[in-house]
């Protein structure tokens, strides 16, 4: 039986290495909205040309969900389907797979496929590919491993540190109140993701190693006790790595890796921003 693990690319994974034979991951892209420009979000995507035209233009932007027509293309590739999403609260990309399940499953009824509502993006949504490949790997059917999957969001978290709320407030996905606390300049506002899907703003702070202390602080609040931490930043590897070292600092045995937030989240995290997950157990 073929499979097929499906992400949309607010991800920020494009590509895994070593998968069990008849394993396929693929990202679908969402799109980025500058004017009369559209960017799409896939590996080949430059980030930063992207940010440096939307820090310098004043009109409409914003972002489009993957179609029902892209999901069920790589829905039809494999006899079991895994699709994960970002938040349905956040987009409408969670709906689009949906859509497409249906439609595919209705005209090949043998297939299985199962859609995953993360509740959140970036790490969280890795956390849920790489326990998907490792139940693979052990052999679990279908149907343990849609509940599995269902349940990684009990035992993660996520963070944000970001400096600026513009392209969330303007696009709706955070309350324009919310989005003032970072107004100041200098302020860095630390968020994360609710049990909800929401973005829960908590803490703020002057300057990125004050905010870097409140997501060490939440970490250990939530009941971090060292394990996978994966470290995703627009254009700010200074402050990951430095969040990094403190995380190690305080917990030797965490396993962190550090990267690049793609194009859906450098658009809504903003030049400078950080984005953490981890998992709790």
């Amino acid at each position: 039986m073929s499979w097929s693990i499906v992400a949309d690319s607010s991800v920020n994974m494009y590509q895994m290495e070593d998968l069990p034979m008849g394993v396929h991951y693929s990202t679908v892209p969402l799109k980025i909205r500058c004017g009369e420009r559209e960017f799409v979000d896939n590996a080949a995507l430059n980030t930063r040309e992207m940010m440096d035209l939307l820090n310098n233009y004043n009109g409409p932007s914003g972002s489009a969900c993957p179609s029902p027509e892209e999901w069920a293309e790589k829905f039809l590739q494999a006899d079991q389907s895994i699709a994960v999403t970002i938040s349905s609260q956040l987009s409408g990309s969670y709906n689009s797979a949906c859509t497409a399940a249906k439609m595919v499953m209705e005209e090949h009824p043998e297939k299985k496929i199962h859609v995953v509502d993360s509740l959140s993006t970036g790490a969280e949504m890795v956390f849920v590919v790489e326990r998907c490949v490792e139940l693979i790997r052990q052999g679990a059917d279908f149907e343990t491993i849609a509940y599995e999957l269902d349940h990684v969001k009990d035992y993660v978290g996520l963070q944000f540190v970001l400096c600026s709320f513009e392209n969330l407030v303007k696009n709706g996905r955070m309350s324009r109140i919310s989005g003032l606390m970072a107004g100041v300049l200098g302020i860095r506002a630390v968020g994360r993701a609710s049990a909800q899907g929401t973005i829960d703003m908590f803490g703020k702070a002057r300057g990125e190693t004050k905010a870097l202390a409140l997501v060490l602080e939440e970490m250990d609040r939530s009941g971090f006790k060292g394990g996978k931490v994966y470290i995703d930043h627009v254009h700010n590897p200074q402050a990951a790595h430095m969040l990094a070292r403190a995380i190690t600092a305080k917990w030797p045995q965490a396993q962190i890796r550090v990267g690049m937030c793609g194009g859906l989240c450098s658009f809504y995290a903003q030049d400078q921003g950080l984005i953490v997950g981890y998992i709790l157990k």
